[in-house]
């Protein structure tokens, strides 16, 4: 590692762009701090992942922790939806917000689909490129080739080639170096710990730039596909986005760091650093959860006959928090004064609110369950 190099700059034209080493070889890991780090991430995900087993229909709440992963990667690219906003409908938004909502649904679109397709389509440019089709369909962006590599020179920060932070590779390299980072990912010839080795395939993917948009918010997205692919985790349940946001300029900083300084070990323990982090909170989210649901449960209890009903509503809302009566109509099989009655008890109770304030097109939230979240 400390004879590690990360690449070098090469002229083109008026400009300097980056060209990295290939990363497919053999490591050899000596940082006594880098293995203690290394040593607390196994333990710590490996605590996460239990969960997946411990918790009944752990899938119920795992459309919750992809749609904050969502808000959070498309909020380091500048969007500000939130994550009670995305959970509407497009038509309960104000146009301005739209387009932000748009490209939140087409993340969490994107992750589904990618998670979904890993038994048959395993971690590749392919799947990266079809991810990346999804990503942009019908957003900002949607003119720059969805699902292909760029065919032109891109850069990060500033306005132009002339004053940007970083200028990536040329274009003609890309699928060079993208064979490179595939064959990096399969091979099982040199063992590298897992965990380190998503955290140099998620930096040198973001090096090497390959669509004109989206290459963030793809790269991120790789590193829970990458993990429930190596069955690190039995189920999506552990995002970075939420961290990389929280610590943006180091985020941004330590990338730069390995480019310029070839210094990898700092970018491996600020990962590490991010998967303990993370991990740590999905940890207490889980069991707030738990604790949550035993709460709700406790309570319906004392709604007798209708308890059922409520139940079914309920176990809804672990996926869909927003709803109205209608939906709450079609969940529960009841008449609409039925349902509005059981919802004026669920409101009594405090497990919903309505949070519009109006006497029609009432919307509800299960608050309670998405502050968990937050």
């Amino acid at each position: 590692m400390k004879d590690f190099k990360a690449g070098i700059y090469i002229k083109q034209n008026s400009y300097k762009s980056f060209q990295p080493e290939f990363i497919n070889k053999k490591w050899t890991l000596e940082d006594m701090d880098l293995l203690n780090l290394l040593s607390q991430a196994d333990r710590q995900i490996g605590r996460l992942d239990m969960y997946s087993e411990y918790i009944p229909n752990i899938d119920l709440f795992i459309s919750m922790h992809v749609l904050k992963e969502a808000t959070e990667s498309s909020k380091i690219e500048g969007t500000k939806t939130n994550i009670e906003e995305a959970l509407l409908e497009k038509e309960d938004l104000s146009e301005e917000k739209r387009d932000d909502w748009e490209e939140v649904q087409n993340y969490i679109t994107a992750l589904n689909s990618a998670i979904s397709n890993l038994e048959k389509l395993p971690f590749s440019s392919r799947m990266i490129k079809e991810t990346h089709k999804i990503l942009l369909q019908g957003v900002r962006g949607k003119h720059k080739l969805p699902g292909e590599f760029r065919t032109s020179q891109n850069w990060i920060g500033g306005a132009s080639l002339s004053d940007a932070t970083f200028i990536p590779p040329v274009y003609s390299t890309i699928n060079d170096y993208m064979n490179d980072l595939e064959k990096f990912v399969h091979n099982e010839d040199y063992f590298f710990p897992e965990l380190l080795k998503i955290a140099l395939i998620h930096y040198q993917f973001e090096t090497i730039h390959p669509f004109l948009d989206g290459n963030g918010r793809v790269g991120r997205l790789m590193i829970t596909l990458y993990l429930v692919e190596k069955g690190i985790l039995k189920k999506p349940i552990l995002y970075l986005s939420a961290f990389f946001e929280r610590n943006r300029t180091l985020y941004y900083d330590n990338l730069m760091r390995v480019r310029e300084k070839n210094d990898i070990i700092q970018w491996f323990k600020f990962f590490l650093v991010g998967i303990i982090e993370t991990a740590k909170k999905g940890i207490t989210t889980f069991d707030s959860i738990l604790k949550l649901q035993k709460e709700v449960d406790n309570k319906v209890q004392a709604l007798g006959n209708r308890a059922n009903k409520a139940n079914a509503l309920i176990t809804h809302l672990y996926q869909h928090p927003i709803f109205d009566a209608q939906k709450a109509k079609e969940v529960t099989g009841l008449s609409l004064p039925s349902v509005y009655k059981l919802l004026e008890e669920l409101e009594k109770l405090e497990i919903i609110k309505e949070m519009t304030g109006s006497k029609r097109d009432r919307l509800y939230i299960f608050r309670k369950y998405t502050n968990l979240f937050y």
